[in-house]
């Protein structure tokens, strides 16, 4: 288990209930010239996606749900991020090692995505990732020009087909 504490906890517009339902909508920056900053530099987006994108990674990945814990003052926010069952097995000599490293970037969520389901749609995959249609498509690019997908069919009718790596 991974926990992450936060002092202060979260903006007062994020409520105990939305964290255990994991709806979370923060309305505000805390600090809107931090915030504006961030988002020139590409590094949050200011759309309130942080928590759709970690909960679909997690479920994307097969791990648990994680757990947000604050209390009523909101002075501090405590996430818990758990192991997927089946990342350690018995080694040979009795010590764990791991089993497969979870995707490590969007394009390695995609093709875990086509595999089960060669049907998924782009805005499907978009929702499950946490990216835009648009973002899906360009990371689905890169992928047909790798040579490592291919879409067979028309596209009301077609199928994603992920190619086998040597």
């Amino acid at each position: 288990m991974i926990e992450i504490i936060s002092h202060p906890g979260p903006d007062r517009s994020v409520t105990l209930q939305g964290l255990k339902e994991y709806k979370v909508y923060s309305r505000r920056y805390r600090n809107r010239r931090i915030g504006e900053f961030l988002k020139d530099l590409h590094l949050t987006e200011g759309r309130n996606t942080g928590f759709r994108k970690i909960i679909n990674s997690l479920q994307v990945n097969g791990s648990p749900l994680p757990e947000f814990e604050t209390d009523e003052a909101h002075d501090y926010f405590v996430t818990r991020l758990f192991i997927r069952e089946g990342f350690y097995e018995e080694g040979e000599n009795g010590g764990s090692t791991t089993l497969k490293l979870p995707p490590n970037d969007m394009q390695e969520m995609i093709i875990e995505l086509m595999k089960i389901n060669p049907n998924i749609t782009r805005k499907e995959i978009a929702d499950k990732i946490g990216l835009t249609v648009d973002g899906a498509r360009y990371h689905i690019k890169k992928l047909t020009d790798k040579g490592k997908i291919k879409y067979v069919g028309t596209s009301r009718n077609g199928h994603w087909e992920v190619k086998n790596e040597e």
